[in-house]
């Protein structure tokens, strides 16, 4: 456990109806009224029904850029910081506010590793029906997604990367806040999103962070300012916590590779680290897979960071780094040899163009929803996935497409979920006359 700094004057604790009403005015806390806040949050002593009214204080006024950090650091000292000093390389993860058909850690993890990068990655809840990288890799039978800390450490020290649940020892205040901001509609609030995704990856002990803030319909953040300004907090707030950080803004307007689903999405990302696979994926991961390596001094350029992640993809060296991941964390890998073995659903049918023209839009969101209808999700912690099903071949934004040409396969087992699937995937699409210009995969870049 981390010490905190303790201030040198005495703080006479105000009242927690004066905290609310300070933010609600649009005041800013010092740093011991924060520490002061966490803590009463960790111990239960602020009631919850005037800490919603405080996230909710913090959503409509905001924090400074101070604030924000010192929350942050008030967060990731609330529980356990990981000491990975003892392991030389340089540590860098990395983060995504999550996408529909993202399966870029599956391969960004292994590819770091095997440029010689340690990537300490613990994966949190995500949002909405976003699947994530734990229940996809599940798809590898004895796959164990928990670990102690001790077993995390063991593992990046002897090969280099882990992809684990986050344990309830790291950052327990955020897990505490995080709960109540799902239940407030204070999700979106910017100072809260950086606080909570940067006390627990920088507690995971990490020294730098590459981040993926995703903008559009299948995001969390619907618009492209606020995504920006996300990526602005983060950046900040890590390098003034010393953690060398970039961010990219990307966009999540349509599904990210041809897949969505588990088992699919695996077998897309052994694709991709044989360098194959669908283009807007590939340029994802080159363009995240270069901010790695630079951030961690691997490569120096920007040519020899693209040489470098380029190289890995196709020599195979990244491609066997995910299986010694697969295998260190009780993974069958004879999968990933032989990906039709992994699972597949009973029945595969198209969803009809309704008529000729360009996809003009797609609504991700709509995708996933269908997707986690045809049982992909889950609605509780205790609902079985069904790893076959999902949709691929999906046409993208820009694509032609005739009257009754596919416009993606579904994967299902269960007609009756298929039924209530297939509204969501209907309404998902939009075809107009004329060619759209796709919108660009990397907006803009945050360092």
């Amino acid at each position: 456990m981390s010490k905190r700094n303790i201030p040198t004057r005495r703080f006479i604790k105000p009242s927690f109806e004066f905290l609310i009403e300070k933010k609600r005015d649009g005041a800013e806390f010092s740093q011991e009224e924060i520490r002061y806040i966490i803590d009463s949050t960790l111990d239960g002593e602020m009631p919850k029904h005037q800490l919603a009214a405080l996230a909710m204080a913090i959503y409509f006024s905001g924090m400074s850029a101070q604030e924000t950090a010192d929350l942050t650091e008030e967060m990731m000292l609330s529980g356990e910081v990981i000491d990975l000093s003892s392991i030389a390389k340089p540590k860098i993860d990395k983060y995504s506010t999550g996408g529909v058909g993202d399966k870029t850690s599956l391969v960004l993890v292994p590819l770091a590793m095997a440029a010689g990068v340690v990537v300490p990655m613990m994966c949190g809840v995500e949002h909405d029906y976003i699947i994530n990288a734990l229940d996809k890799l599940a798809c590898f039978p004895g796959f164990k997604g928990e670990q102690s800390i001790d077993q995390f450490t063991a593992q990046l020290s002897r090969i280099g990367g882990a992809i684990v649940a986050q344990t309830k020892d790291l950052a327990p205040a955020d897990a505490k806040f995080y709960a109540l901001r799902k239940e407030t509609g204070t999700i979106p609030s910017l100072p809260l999103i950086t606080g909570s995704v940067l006390s627990k990856k920088l507690a995971e002990g990490s020294e730098g962070l590459v981040i993926d803030v995703k903008w559009g319909n299948g995001s969390f953040i619907k618009d492209l300012e606020q995504a920006k300004q996300l990526a602005r907090s983060m950046t900040r707030v890590g390098r003034s916590m010393k953690r060398r950080c970039v961010a990219l803004v990307t966009d999540m307007n349509q599904p990210l590779g041809d897949t969505v689903g588990t088992a699919l999405e695996v077998r897309e990302a052994i694709q991709l680290l044989k360098g194959e696979g669908p283009e807007d994926i590939k340029e994802l991961v080159l363009k995240l897979g270069m901010e790695i390596v630079r951030l961690a001094g691997v490569a120096g350029s920007t040519l020899s960071a693209k040489q470098t992640v380029q190289r890995h993809l196709t020599d195979g060296s990244a491609l066997q780094k995910f299986k010694d991941l697969v295998k260190a964390q009780g993974g069958d890998t004879t999968m990933i040899d032989h990906p039709e073995k992994l699972p597949q659903a009973k029945h595969i049918r198209k969803l009809p163009a309704p008529k000729r023209g360009y996809v003009h839009t797609i609504n991700a969101a709509m995708i996933a929803r269908g997707v986690h209808l045809l049982g992909a999700g889950r609605d509780d912690p205790h609902d079985k996935i069904d790893y076959s099903v999902g949709v691929s071949e999906i046409k993208k934004v820009g694509t032609q497409v005739k009257q009754g040409e596919p416009l993606m396969m579904i994967h299902y087992n269960d007609e009756a979920k298929l039924e209530q699937a297939l509204e969501y995937f209907k309404n998902a699409y939009r075809l107009a006359p004329k060619r759209p210009t796709p919108p660009p995969l990397v907006v803009e870049r945050v360092a």
